[in-house]
């Protein structure tokens, strides 16, 4: 098995699964996490990359927020649209993954990722609040590479 199969078990990957339904609850933002071995790449092009090709780019009010980690290179990013890094604080990003940063220093890696989603939701629901006519646009599920 590869270290991506192995880096979460199926039943944290379901409370992850659940975080993110939870988070989207509230809002019209969509919220995905995107585990690979590792990148060739610099871990911010290489999750600009994923961004495109789980067309994250395509959301109607240009909200997705990724979640990708590069798991044997030990790094992750997360990249918010356009939509949502223009209302957001400069150092938003950064304070929520010095959260998750904090959890994955103690191995815990599901706490973290349900964390740095929480706290998203959180930005989300603030600033693209859940109408009735929103739908669900991407997957929950967590992508693999």
């Amino acid at each position: 098995m590869s270290k991506v199969e192995d880096f979460l078990s199926k039943e944290e990957e379901q409370e992850i699964v659940e975080a993110i339904r939870m988070a989207e609850k509230n809002t019209s933002g969509e919220i995905r996490v995107h585990l690979e071995k590792t990148t060739a790449l610099d871990v911010y092009d290489r999750a600009l990359e994923v961004f495109n090709e789980l067309k994250m780019d395509e959301t109607q009010l240009k909200n997705g927020v990724l979640i990708y980690l590069a798991v044997e290179d030990k790094t992750f990013v997360i990249c918010g649209d356009y939509g949502i890094n223009d209302v957001v604080a400069n150092d938003f990003w950064d304070s929520t993954k010095e959260v998750m940063v904090a959890h994955f220093k103690n191995g815990n890696y599901k706490q973290g990722l349900v964390d740095g989603i929480l706290i998203a939701g959180e930005q989300l629901k603030k600033h693209f609040p859940w109408s009735e006519d929103d739908t669900n646009e991407l997957s929950n599920e967590i992508s693999k590479g």
